[in-house]
């Protein structure tokens, strides 16, 4: 395994991932927003919002996966077609946040208006008639499909070779399925499911795996991989150093979403608790608290009323049920897995492999 003085400061910004996914998403933009000012310029706001969505500096976790992916497979460094490729990912993941803002009525995003919020406030700056709220949620519906769409565009016109493209497309488009699927089964299981019955974990993890943990690593590790001509023994590889890198991402996903830091998250204290996730950890909550208390949780989990002294409540009853110690050493397990997958790889890049490493900690080692 790669030892620690090796691993780069800042994975992502290893040559220039970030900068190169930046300047493609940037160029694509200019592109989309010229295409929209010329059918109409009342889509000018509509553009404005879309670049500032994609350009308001997120984490491009996605890319760097895919492009390391792609190196580990071989692909040459630098290249326009390879960062297009991968700043697709991030089309994809713009438009999910889009949606998901809107389904769990987000006021914000990465310290941002979320889009539905943004149309809101142009619709109430303008004075325009009709329900506001209808109004910011019908173009938050519209503008993350267009999203959606413009991902597969920036994806099959990257500029890599049609045979690559081609090669990788069934595995952009299984990873596009499961991600709506994964979503579909969250929205499902506050309405749907039971917490108090056996199966509440399986949900729990089965909405993690597809909603995230694939979505996030294993799949942009094996899209970029493709693109670059793996075979199915590097693919596999890559799938079982990335979906448990990927639930272990999630998983200290949920953990900050409960007791984060709204400086370091851009989303306000306990927001999964406010709107009502029902994750890993709190299903895990929910069977190490005392009954009364497991109901309570239950009850008021997503409430419409929460206030913030109930939030705050939540949150306790959720750190004295002993899950998120739980969390945590399932975190450590899961990460003891995909670390032992990464060394055997039969990457044809050891840089590749130093990076992934250091993309791992830096997935998965996030403060509160």
């Amino acid at each position: 395994m790669t030892s620690s003085s090796n691993r780069p400061a800042n994975p992502i910004d290893v040559e220039d991932v970030r900068a190169r996914v930046n300047a493609a998403l940037a160029a694509f933009m200019d592109g989309q927003s010229a295409l929209l000012d010329k059918i109409s310029p009342q889509l000018v706001p509509a553009a404005d919002a879309l670049r500032d969505f994609l350009l308001d500096g997120g984490k491009r976790l996605r890319p760097a996966f895919c492009y390391w992916g792609w190196r580990g497979a071989g692909g040459p460094a630098g290249g326009e077609g390879i960062a297009n490729a991968a700043a697709a990912l991030e089309l994809l993941q713009a438009s999910a946040l889009v949606h998901d803002d809107l389904m769990d009525r987000s006021d914000t995003r990465r310290g941002l208006p979320s889009i539905h919020r943004r149309f809101e406030a142009l619709h109430r700056a303008n004075g325009w008639r009709g329900d506001r709220e209808q109004y910011g949620a019908s173009a938050a519906v519209l503008l993350g499909d267009l999203l959606l769409i413009w991902c597969d565009e920036l994806f099959l016109r990257s500029g890599l070779e049609p045979a690559a493209v081609l090669a990788a497309k069934p595995v952009f488009d299984l990873m596009r399925t499961e991600v709506m699927v994964g979503q579909y089964l969250d929205v499902l299981e506050p309405v749907a499911g039971d917490s108090a019955d056996e199966g509440a974990l399986d949900r729990a993890q089965t909405v993690l795996h597809y909603k995230s943990a694939k979505y996030t690593i294993e799949r942009p590790l094996q899209v970029g991989a493709l693109l670059a001509g793996a075979g199915p023994e590097l693919v596999a590889a890559l799938g079982a150093f990335g979906l448990p890198l990927g639930e272990a991402f999630q998983l200290r996903d949920d953990l900050l979403g409960v007791f984060g830091d709204p400086a370091v998250t851009g989303k306000p204290a306990g927001d999964d608790l406010r709107e009502g996730k029902r994750t890993l950890l709190v299903a895990h909550a929910m069977r190490g608290l005392p009954a009364a208390d497991a109901r309570h949780l239950d009850e008021r989990l997503g409430a419409p009323n929460l206030v913030p002294e109930e939030v705050a409540g939540l949150r306790d009853l959720v750190a004295r049920s002993g899950a998120p110690e739980r969390v945590e050493r399932r975190i450590d397990e899961l990460m003891r897995q995909s670390l032992a997958a990464l060394e055997a790889a039969p990457l044809a890049d050891e840089q590749a492999r130093t990076v992934l490493l250091a993309l791992a900690e830096a997935a998965t080692v996030r403060k509160y």
